[in-house]
């Protein structure tokens, strides 16, 4: 079983930059593959990076490749996601999420609560 808490969200203007974390809860944090989901409203889940158990293999959705960045510390438990330069289709409820495989996929085990992130323009 693992626990997930987001946090970092908030109100960004366009060109500005946050940074998500999610800190979890388990012994066995370091076996499993990591990921950030958002959600904006109307909209489809989407995945927006993953990681997986080792930190070797990461991907990005196309829309964010070269400003956000995803990384983890597995002795801290802790999953992070830099953003830079955001825009206004930014904007969404961001999830922080855990895999048990050590694989990313588009149906995670487990879920965080997330966290808001809105970008003005």
């Amino acid at each position: 079983q693992v626990q997930l808490v987001e946090s970092g969200g908030g109100l960004v203007q366009a060109g500005g930059s946050l940074r998500l974390s999610c800190t979890a809860s388990g012994r066995t944090f370091g076996t499993y593959a990591m990921a950030w989901f958002r959600q904006a409203p109307g909209k489809e889940r989407e995945l927006v990076a993953g990681i997986n158990w080792s930190g070797t293999i990461i991907n990005y959705v196309d829309s964010v490749k070269g400003r956000f960045t995803i990384s983890r510390d597995n002795a801290q438990k802790r999953l992070d996601l830099q953003m830079n330069s955001l825009k206004p289709e930014d904007t969404a409820l961001y999830y922080c999420t855990a895999d048990r495989g050590g694989v990313v996929t588009r149906t995670p085990a487990y879920w965080g609560q997330g966290t808001q992130v809105t970008v003005s323009s």
